[in-house]
């Protein structure tokens, strides 16, 4: 970042300082101690287990130029002093996005805001200066980290915006000012804070209160609690979908191929053909979401067809890979009802490719409120049809299993788990190459682990 005074620092995130420090810069920002650079402004934040305040001394000894605190605190640099350094770490960015003049697109939803977000960074990256969110760094910490450690030269941010009660998009939005809008869906995450989804869609549409005047929205088209709000408020809203011909992007001629999805898109007096390397008709929602964002900033079709078609995903988001002659489908990253039965979905088009069987282990997804139980049994049901093994793991993983059952499953085809280790012993016993094994639950299942033990015990039997 460009270098600034702490004069304007303190400005900018309404703290104190002593008048004889105001001339001092910083050149960077960090909250981190262990990565503090010569200049660097630290931010002192209280956390749960460690308190940032004491370890300034550590930061000014790697190079700090000042410390931002909530607390008065002795110190060999200079301090500003702020009520919440956290909501001051955020001010600091929502300046350091004003005085940048940049484009910013914020994307969230339920479900595909990570995928639409480098969907997005991707299609637009060729043309522009493009910086995005990294990981899931999309909350009140990781969104102001993701603003201040941006290029000066950047031109397009395309910022990752997460939130799971009212009034955090609110404050999101505040520091974001997007420019472009985009919800990807209402669904039921979250539905244990925010009460329903209709709770989740206000909670969603908070991202409006940041969207300057001549900002716009980009909505699925085909989720009627999105459609139905096309007429309200002063912003513009553009709809994209699949079902709803009245969107004003739409994917037609979709064909779900070995190694991709490929599909037509329509709008904006465009017609072109994306062909994109991930399977699932989800995939052609967080496509067109992507594309509609590409469009309006304009982006021209060749270069989405050329971007697009080189996408990889990041993480542990839906990594489809052999390995020993099975094909394993890595969907760790997190979980709720419409994820996990579009992942079925996926699992089930193994069946034509292979000559193996679909087995699907699954671990709890959490955060569904007084639905949960009601949830997790519908989704046993879905993998009676789309699986032939089911493996579950967690506290509801019987009525995973319970779902199946009555789904038609045969209890010998299915069964819950308490414990990792012997999950993963039994999905060794169990899977045969040629086999098809989706892997997934909610980030707080952790079900990485489950593979990682799978995939040592299969070398073990082969060894």
């Amino acid at each position: 970042m460009k270098k600034l005074t702490l004069k304007q620092a303190a400005e900018d995130c309404h703290g104190t300082l002593a008048p004889e420090q105001a001339e001092a810069v910083v050149t960077g920002v960090q909250i981190d101690s262990r990565r503090v650079k010569p200049g660097d402004l630290f931010i002192a934040i209280k956390g749960e287990k460690v308190d940032g305040h004491d370890f300034i001394d550590m930061a000014a000894g790697l190079g700090a130029s000042a410390a931002l605190v909530e607390r008065p605190v002795r110190a060999s640099i200079p301090t500003i002093l702020v009520p919440d350094t956290v909501r001051a770490y955020g001010d600091l960015a929502a300046a350091r996005r004003e005085r940048m003049g940049i484009t910013v697109i914020g994307i969230t939803g339920s479900v595909g805001k990570t995928t639409t977000k480098e969907m997005t960074a991707c299609m637009l990256e060729h043309t522009y200066h493009t910086a995005r969110t990294e990981g899931n760094h999309n909350n009140n910490i990781g969104l102001p980290m993701t603003i201040l450690d941006m290029p000066d030269d950047t031109e397009t941010a395309v910022l990752e915006l997460g939130m799971n009660h009212f009034g955090e998009m609110a404050r999101l939005t505040s520091i974001a000012k997007p420019d472009i809008a985009v919800i990807t869906n209402i669904g039921t995450m979250h539905i244990e804070h925010l009460g329903s989804r209709e709770g989740i869609l206000q909670a969603k549409l908070e991202i409006f209160r940041g969207v300057p005047e001549n900002g716009v929205g980009v909505f699925n088209g085909d989720e009627p609690l999105l459609w139905n709000v096309r007429a309200d408020g002063g912003h513009k809203k553009y709809y994209y979908g699949i079902e709803n011909h009245a969107c004003d992007v739409l994917a037609t001629d979709i064909q779900e191929l070995d190694d991709g999805m490929r599909f037509v898109v329509s709008g904006f007096g465009h017609r072109f053909e994306l062909f994109v390397p991930v399977l699932g008709r989800h995939t052609v929602y967080n496509t067109l979401a992507a594309v509609t964002a590409a469009l309006l900033l304009k982006v021209p079709p060749e270069t989405i067809q050329a971007q697009i078609s080189s996408f990889h995903n990041t993480g542990m988001r839906q990594k489809i890979y052999e390995r020993d002659g099975f094909t394993i489908i890595e969907d760790c990253y997190n979980a709720g009802p419409e994820s996990t039965e579009a992942a079925l979905e996926i699992l089930a088009g193994f069946r034509s490719r292979t000559n193996g069987r679909c087995i699907a282990v699954l671990g709890d997804m959490l955060e569904l409120g007084n639905r949960s139980a009601a949830e997790h049994y519908r989704i046993g049901r879905i993998a009676a049809e789309k699986a032939d093994v089911l493996m579950a793991y967690g506290p509801n993983a019987p009525r995973v299993i319970g779902g199946a059952i009555t789904g038609g499953m045969n209890d010998r085809c299915a069964k819950a788990y308490d414990d990792q280790k012997k999950l993963a012993e039994a999905l060794s016993r169990i899977a045969r190459p040629g086999d098809a094994i989706l892997v997934k639950g909610s980030r707080g299942m952790h079900m990485e682990r489950v593979l990682d033990l799978f995939e040592k015990e299969d070398t073990k039997a082969e060894v």
